[in-house]
């Protein structure tokens, strides 16, 4: 990562780059072909001056990346939103900090909370797992209908509710305060298994739209899972 790159919390003085940071989310979501939560540039900007976001920056005021924070279930659940990153600074291992330095922020504000993203990216995975999050089915999640109605934006929507919000495109990953593991995985093993996960990401969608335009089958939920690999329930 460019050592001159600054990670910070976000405040009132950077609502200027809620605009760039919101057409950058709904460039990124198009490219991908996956759809996000929209959020406005006023949502991005009150989160920067509530103190619930992270912005990463270079010196002279270039923007870099981005993620906040959103709140569920009466403080129950956390989830470490929007994660964004400057095409021109992909790659470069700031998304990392900038998960690092948004997480620390959640355990700081809600340290009893549970700490949930959902995620299609291997990458985002991989900081998730160091991170001490687990995979886990979609009934783990907060059961707040105002956080589910943000998937309504996403291609992917109709195939969520079609499951009742039980399994969809995307990973669950969750972080709990009170049952959490250390992670002990070395970025060689997840190296190793990255390509085994990427063919058990394209099974699990594969079957997913093939229930979905039949219409048929079901998905039960079941014990969380102890690895990466035993996430799939089809």
């Amino acid at each position: 990562m460019e050592s001159n790159i600054i990670v910070r919390v976000a405040n009132g003085g950077d609502t200027h780059y809620a605009q760039t940071i919101t057409d950058e989310m709904e460039s990124s979501a198009m490219a991908r072909g996956t759809g996000i939560a929209k959020r406005s540039p006023e949502y991005v900007a009150k989160k920067m001056e509530e103190g619930k976001a992270v912005i990463a920056a270079l010196p002279d005021g270039t923007w870099v990346g981005f993620c906040y924070i959103e709140v569920w279930g009466h403080e129950e659940f956390v989830a470490n939103s929007g994660l964004i990153v400057s095409p021109a600074f992909r790659k470069t291992g700031v998304a990392k900090q900038i998960k690092q330095t948004i997480f620390n922020l959640s355990r700081e504000k809600y340290p009893d909370a549970k700490i949930f993203g959902l995620t299609t990216g291997l990458a985002v995975m991989k900081i998730n797992s160091d991170l001490g999050y687990e995979p886990v089915t979609y009934s783990e999640l907060t059961d707040d209908d105002e956080f589910w109605a943000g998937c309504k934006s996403c291609v992917n929507y109709d195939i969520l509710m079609s499951k009742e919000r039980k399994i969809c495109m995307c990973t669950a990953m969750l972080y709990d305060p009170k049952d959490h593991f250390e992670p002990v995985e070395t970025s060689a093993d997840f190296h190793e298994n990255s390509k085994l996960y990427e063919r058990f990401m394209k099974i699990k969608q594969s079957k997913l739209l093939k229930l979905f335009r039949k219409r048929e089958g079901t998905n039960g939920g079941g014990a969380k899972p102890k690895s990466l690999f035993h996430f799939f329930n089809f």
